[in-house]
């Protein structure tokens, strides 16, 4: 351990999420349900820009994972709203740590986000509660490679930091 390890107030987390897209389901990023023919498979609302960003706050805090707090194992999480699970992955931050800020890209050939970036921010910064100006989300393509330039699914990546109370 470094000697100076206490010192260390403000701490970075990574994550990452992917689904595919399944017919049927509501298409939700961000806490934002976006209009296209297909919805992303999971076993709560699949909203895989939530769940990166829990990954990456859990992450800096070292807390594990999204699967070991809310596990697709437990009824309780079938269908629900991510943004509830972004809720108490902030309370459990909430005893010892700060969110300073949050950063997402989203991997998608579609359908096109830009138009739905700043609402997803808003959201992400409500549940969070910090400032939409410290929240960011970009949007890419994959340039037809892989699973997302097939048009098969979508990837996101969040950084995230937090500082000690």
């Amino acid at each position: 351990m470094r000697k100076n390890s206490k010192k260390v107030r403000v701490h970075a987390g990574f994550g990452y999420d992917s689904h595919r897209f399944k017919k049927g389901r509501k298409f939700i990023l961000g806490g934002v349900e976006i209009p296209h023919p297909k919805g992303l498979d999971g076993h709560s609302d699949a909203d895989a820009v939530v769940h990166a960003v829990i990954d990456a706050l859990l992450g800096a805090a070292a807390l594990g994972d999204i699967g070991e707090h809310f596990p697709d194992s437990d009824p309780r999480y079938k269908g629900v709203d991510s943004l509830k699970l972004l809720a108490e992955t902030r309370r459990l931050l909430g005893r010892r740590w700060d969110v300073v800020n949050v950063d997402v890209t989203v991997l998608a050939e579609v359908p096109k986000l830009g138009p739905y970036k700043n609402r997803m921010r808003a959201k992400l910064a409500r549940v969070l509660g910090i400032s939409v100006d410290v929240v960011n989300v970009k949007a890419k393509t994959n340039e037809g490679m892989g699973f997302v330039g097939k048009k098969e699914g979508v990837a996101v990546f969040a950084a995230a930091s937090i500082e000690k109370k």
